[in-house]
């Protein structure tokens, strides 16, 4: 707390006696230790002698009446009546000096021994630290004024420090301090923790003087002119010029000073206008949430701002008037972040972190509106203010994206009309419609008070009417209301520091669940053929009460059990409750009579959560809504799991999984199950691990309905579109957006791998968490890791295969390789390759089978490639212990498999095709067949070339010679592509037929000239044909004469003809868009025609001609022209 180092100036005015009546008699002793000497000394006996009527009457005009009023009330009063005032006016409890000095809450700071970590920093465990110490000096209180000096011992970085504090009080409270350290902070610094505790602790000690005035009005002329004048003398710099104003005001006739009575006493208490609160300093209030704010959540400002809810909460809970006043200053700053205007623009969202913040602040005001206690006035003034920021075009939306079409929170009774028309109209709900919704409820109905205030409010001859609301049959009572809201009761007791009042009003709640449970059972029971002939077309709840803005079961949950956990606490007799409870004689708390036999606080509290997580609900329009359903859901579940479960929980689990089973359109289990209702995966992945070892058959049963996902269904479930009247009906058409459709998917394959896992070597439930796996799991990812998961538990290293689950894992790969093969999925080929992996573990008919029935699994390359080639490979030969009969029987489904791939699709498989059959004759020379009978149609010069290759390796050179020449009638090279990858294969082919023998080289060089034209590729060609003799380097039997073949004969005459025509063309192509830093590469160019031209016998002749050609087509082209003659003549 930023504490000043002025002190506010008095507002009350003190006078001598004679002004006026409420002026009072000045017959004062100088001063006494604080209380007197005989109050001491009771005090100092208290233990022996019973306390006097004066000190309880002190006392408790201390607590309760502003000083200025006891002097209206009184013409004189007694001295040892005011000392007593005054001494039980200062705070007599430490838990709100720590309130107001920590973020801790003050019963942990009091109770807790120990100072490590962050403790020892805070506030209030400095300022112990420096009470216990020692230093504390000086301490004096005159009136309702505390003074004193406090000690800061040095440190090896600072020095020592001695800091003047003050405390102002009234009604035991402190009002104003005051400390020279400085300190800037919303908490009171250590100085003022250690001054107010040193009051608490050590009265006796404490010089108490009444109020200042008082002194002086005992004093005549010549004492007041000393003791101005000692005053002046001794802080002469300080008041001086002050002293002299006021001096010269009194003495002018028509100051406004001497217009007033009386005169300003700091010391004198507070006057009846002031306001009855602790010090909150404002503006440090502000400004940290400002700085907060604008750190956007990082250096831990979300977490600060959480502490500031935090001690919101405390406030409210301690009833501190302060609680309110802070919210509103935290509010003011966040409805004035300059974010809110930027992300509106920008059209963005704001993070998640910032979001929960809002949430947590229109949940607090929620609670702040619903002070059972609250003055009309008081919430007309919070009304109003709730309005003017609701009223903000940049004031958060509840649902985070758009309006909520959900109905107003004060249509509590469920008897009413479902549908109404305004509700889905409505203008768009933000944070803090709910809490300016709640300002129209009251707590004046006369069947709540009795719920809240009586321990013993029952009617045991109710059975006689079951159908009316007030009671259940047992004569318990039942508060039928909109659930959230009264769930925001509950908060709003619990949150003002009435613990006994909302757990008797969360116990009529909860059992008022557990009747509407059964009666809903009942009804679906009786109409179950007619609800199931309609089928699912509506949801029994539109806004769901698990991920709701007020968090109703999580609120009933906290509620209860923080009563089964820590009963003693219930125990203690909470001052200031709504009414009279009468007392019980029984040493339990006295609501345990509306408990079954063998039930207790934490089981009602577990059965809660599992109704508000059973419960049917629509899922929210909205990412943040839908996250936050998620969210709230988890947060539930792993409260519940801190849980241990006895023989007593086991039992209302089972009875809640039967509900949740039979209840039909209300349970999110049941039969009937809306299209776009929250999925239960995650609550039933908690119940079934819980069940199953009490009830295996039920865990399954709940897990297996789980399993669920209708949104995802292609079709919506026909039938008849009416419903019951209390069923709300939603448009059936409108396509859902789930924007955690992902984080959903994960949570249904969570669930199956859990049952997965628990079947293990149970057959028969292995094969029924499949049939539900492969009925309700769209996504293929989802269900290839459930195959691998289900692979993994089955073939653990420390026992044997499993292969019942060996074969769910295999029958899971073999759906998602259906799923996935007309669909481009990038793990396609390590899904694949994992599927043979599994086939094989199942055994050597596994891979039968999918070979036998390739075509609806895999593509033609994917079955040859991967499928058929690891089939045939040596691991898996020796993995399968097979022997030779069952060996080549795999091989022949294999090479089956290859060759119809081959036909399939030639161009991709037939060289895979040509390698796996190999070692058989027949299916050899049909994949070859295939491969020609593919070849002029259905194959590229590409994938011709490379299995000509391949026949030349495995020593077949005139069918690779054959392919050879088939590539060619493919190829086609320009001019210009004297780097094509295709140059190398169609060397290799000339060079393979040049091998053979002249006659394939004559046929071959036809084709040769067709299809390239590139000049230099067709000298690279002509050259390798005449340095060596046809046939002398072929492979085969076949020999060629040793002759050269001439140039002026065929084949090569042919070749030589096109070359040189092909270098004229490229010539002529070159010189149209020659630039002049080609020049020099052109004339390389023309170096190597020559060559070619050289290699006929009148080549010479040719060339010059074709040079004087040029010389006169492309005269213009002077330079280039100049360097032709250079180099050509």
């Amino acid at each position: 707390m930023a504490e000043r180092v002025q002190q506010p100036p008095a507002k009350r005015l003190c006078c001598r006696p004679g002004y006026n009546a409420t002026c009072r008699q000045g017959q004062r002793a100088a001063w006494a230790p604080c209380g007197g000497s005989a109050a001491t000394q009771g005090e100092s006996s208290k233990a022996q002698s019973p306390e006097s009527l004066l000190d309880i009457a002190a006392r408790k005009v201390a607590e309760k009446w502003p000083f200025q009023r006891v002097e209206e009330r009184f013409e004189r009063i007694p001295e040892p009546v005011q000392r007593r005032i005054v001494y039980w006016s200062f705070p007599r409890s430490e838990r709100e000096i720590c309130m107001y000095s920590s973020f801790n809450t003050g019963g942990e700071e009091i109770a807790s021994s120990g100072e490590s970590g962050d403790d020892t920093r805070l506030p209030f465990r400095r300022g112990i630290g420096l009470l216990e110490s020692g230093c504390v000096d000086n301490v004096l209180q005159v009136g309702f004024h505390l003074s004193g000096t406090v000690r800061e011992p040095a440190t090896s970085s600072e020095p020592e420090l001695v800091c003047n504090v003050s405390v102002s009080f009234d009604r035991c409270k402190i009002t104003a301090v005051t400390c020279s350290c400085g300190n800037k902070d919303i908490f009171y610094c250590a100085h003022v923790v250690a001054l107010s505790l040193y009051r608490v602790r050590k009265p006796e000690q404490v010089k108490l003087r009444l109020p200042i005035s008082e002194t002086l009005f005992q004093m005549n002329r010549d004492q007041l002119q000393k003791f101005v004048q000692y005053l002046i003398t001794v802080h002469h710099t300080e008041v001086l010029p002050t002293a002299q104003k006021l001096a010269d005001e009194i003495l002018s006739q028509n100051s406004e000073i001497n217009q007033v009575h009386g005169a300003p006493d700091p010391t004198a208490g507070a006057s009846v206008d002031d306001e009855n609160c602790w010090h909150l300093d404002e503006e440090q209030v502000q400004e940290q949430v400002k700085l907060f704010l604008s750190q956007g959540g990082y250096h831990g400002s979300g977490k600060q701002l959480n502490l500031l809810f935090s001690k919101v909460r405390e406030m409210l809970k301690m009833r501190d008037s302060n609680g309110a006043r802070m919210l509103t200053l935290i509010t003011e700053q966040f409805m004035g972040d300059p974010r809110l205007v930027l992300w509106r623009q920008q059209g963005t969202t704001m993070t998640d972190k910032y979001r929960q913040l809002w949430d947590e602040l229109g949940a607090l005001w929620m609670c702040i509106v619903l002070n059972p206690h609250c003055k009309p006035e008081q919430k007309g003034f919070w009304l109003r203010q709730l309005r003017r920021w609701n009223g903000v075009d940049v004031c958060p939306l509840e649902d985070g994206n758009h309006g909520s079409e959900l109905t107003n929170l004060t249509n509590a009774l469920p008897q009413g009309p479902p549908g109404n028309p305004d509700s889905l109209t409505r203008p768009h709900r933000t944070v803090f419609t709910r809490a300016i919704e709640a300002c129209d409820l009251h707590w004046q109905d006369p069947h709540l008070q009795h719920i809240i205030t009586e321990d013993h409010y029952a009617n045991y001859c109710y059975h006689d009417n079951l159908d009316s609301s007030l009671f259940d049959a047992r004569g318990w009572p039942l508060w039928h209301e909109h659930v959230p809201t009264a769930c925001a009761r509950v908060d709003a007791l619990r949150s003002h520091g009435y613990p006994k009042e909302a757990l008797r009003l969360a116990i009529a709640i909860v059992n008022t669940l557990r009747r509407q449970q059964q009666k809903q059972l009942e009804f679906f029971r009786t109409h179950k053929k007619e609800l199931l002939h309609k089928g699912v077309t509506s949801v029994t709840n539109m806004e769901g009460w698990v991920g709701h803005p007020l968090d109703p079961i999580g609120t009933l949950f906290s509620t209860l059990m923080e009563t089964g956990q820590s009963s003693e606490d219930v125990l203690l007799d909470f001052s200031g409750s709504l009414g009279s409870s009468r007392r019980t004689e029984h040493p339990a708390f006295p609501a345990q009579r509306f408990l079954e036999e063998e039930e207790s606080f934490v089981s009602l509290a577990v059965e809660t959560a599992l109704i508000g997580l059973g419960q049917q609900r629509v899922m929210p329009d909205g990412l943040y809504a839908q996250e936050k359903v998620c969210r709230n859901e988890e947060q539930l579940l792993a409260k519940l799991q801190e849980v241990a479960l006895d023989d007593s929980l086991v039992k209302i689990f089972r009875k809640q999984a039967v509900f949740l089973l039979e209840a039909g359109p209300y349970s999110g289990l049941g039969e009937l199950l809306y299209r776009e209702s929250v999925p239960m995966h995650t609550f039933a992945k908690y119940l079934f691990t819980s069940l199953l070892p009490h009830d295996a058959e039920l865990a399954y049963k709940i897990a297996l309905r789980a399993m669920r996902l209708p949104v995802l269904e292609s079709t919506a479930p026909s039938g008849d579109l009416s419903r019951p009247h209390h069923i709300v009906s939603v448009v059936p058409n409108r396509y859902p957006r789930w924007f955690t459709l992902s984080h959903i998917e994960t949570q249904q394959c969570e669930l199956a791998s859990t049952m997965l896992t628990a079947a293990k070597g149970d057959a028969r439930k292995l094969q029924t968490v499949l049939e539900s796996i492969q009925k309700n799991i769209h996504s293929s990812s989802h269900i290839f890791k459930l195959a691998q998961d289900a692979f993994k538990i089955a073939t653990l290293m420390d026992s044997l295969p499993d292969i019942t689950l060996l074969k769910v894992s295999l029958e899971l790969g073999l759906q998602v390789m259906r799923m996935t093969l007309s669909t481009l999925n990038w793990r396609r080929r390590e899904m694949v390759r994992w599927l043979v992996t599994c086939a094989t573990e199942v055994g050597v008919f596994a891979l039968d089978s999918i070979m036998q029935s390739w075509f609806t699994l895999f593509t033609p390359t994917e079955a040859t490639s991967v499928v058929a080639s690891t089939v045939m490979s040596n691991s898996t030969i020796v993995r399968l212990h097979l022997d030779c009969h069952q060996q080549e029987n795999l091989a022949n489904s294999a090479r089956t498999l290859a060759l119809q791939c081959a036909m399939k699709d030639p161009q991709n498989c037939a060289l895979s095709a040509l390698t796996l059959c190999e070692k058989d004759h027949i299916a050899f020379e049909t994949a070859y067949q295939i491969v020609l009978d593919a070849a002029t149609t259905g194959m590229n010069y590409t994938q011709l070339f490379t299995i000509a290759r391949y026949m030349e390796h495995r020593g077949y050179p005139m069918r690779a010679y054959k392919l050879a020449t088939l590539a060619m009638t493919h190829l086609n090279l320009s001019y210009n592509q004297d780097t094509h990858p295709a140059i190398n294969d169609v060397l290799w082919a000339c060079a393979l037929s040049h091998s053979l023998g002249k006659n394939e080289l004559a046929a071959v060089i036809p084709l040769v000239v067709k299809s390239v034209k590139c000049a230099t590729v067709l000298s690279d060609i002509l050259r390798r044909c005449t340095l060596t003799t046809p046939g002398m380097v072929a492979l085969h039997s076949r020999r060629n004469s040793g002759k050269l073949m001439s140039l002026d004969k065929a084949p090569l005459r042919q070749l030589l003809d096109a070359t040189i025509g092909a270098y004229i063309n490229t010539t002529h192509s070159r010189l149209t868009h020659i630039s002049p830093r080609h020049y020099s590469e052109f004339i390389e160019f023309l170096s190597k025609a020559r060559e070619t031209f050289l290699m006929a016998h009148d080549g010479h002749i040719q060339f010059t001609q074709f040079i004087d050609n040029l010389k006169q087509i492309y005269k213009g082209k002077k330079k280039l022209m100049m360097l032709v003659r250079e180099r050509f003549g």
